[in-house]
């Protein structure tokens, strides 16, 4: 890469793909993505620091990425997840889930969602995970000693909720009723010696 701070390149790429493409002179097609070339070429107009920005470097980043936030096919690229703009249903189809998915959360939100549901709040989906050891990185991304709720995703499948598998132990779904939410039990002193 040429140089650019990976990081904020990929807070940059996660804003106009996944919050404010308008932003950059952009729109995302019904999948979501974009043309890469017309990417590029937005960031350079927005940022004089991405002056020198090329595909190839937002190809190396997307390819060696640790967190797969984005994705790229053929000449086009979009965000897997995370979307807040309107329409931009990442184009994973529907698909029946795992008997049991996991969110992270904060005590305080945890009390909340487990008395009304699990809502996919200023973004277009409800982020879940696979496991309960995704679920707790993502969930000390809000609090130090986050909340797991236990998610019968079967169940909620069979009742109507859709939901979409991204890859990498992440899931997205529409707002999940309480009903189908509990509390996990706080993780044992062996998951937590692993994280």
């Amino acid at each position: 890469m040429s140089g650019y701070d990976k990081t904020r390149l990929s807070r940059v790429l996660s804003h106009a793909l996944r919050h404010a493409p308008q932003d950059y002179g952009l729109s995302l097609d019904e999948e979501g993505f974009v043309a890469l070339s017309l990417l590029v070429e937005a960031l350079k107009r927005k940022d004089p620091s991405f002056a020198t920005l090329s595909e190839d470097d937002v190809r190396n980043l997307t390819a060696h990425a640790t967190k797969k936030r984005h994705e790229i096919v053929g000449n086009r690229i979009r965000a897997r997840y995370g979307h807040s703009v309107e329409g931009a249903s990442a184009g994973y189809g529907l698909t029946a889930p795992p008997a049991f998915l996991w969110h992270g959360t904060s005590p305080e939100a945890a009390a909340a969602i487990l008395k009304d549901a699990l809502r996919p709040m200023r973004r277009q989906f409800v982020h879940l995970s696979a496991t309960i050891d995704l679920a707790m990185i993502v969930g000390r991304r809000k609090a130090p000693s986050p909340k797991i709720i236990k998610v019968r995703a079967g169940e909620a499948h069979s009742a109507g909720v859709g939901f979409r598998e991204v890859g990498d132990g992440v899931w997205l779904s529409g707002a999940i009723p309480a009903g189908f939410l509990s509390l996990e039990a706080a993780p044992g002193p062996e998951r937590q010696a692993r994280q």
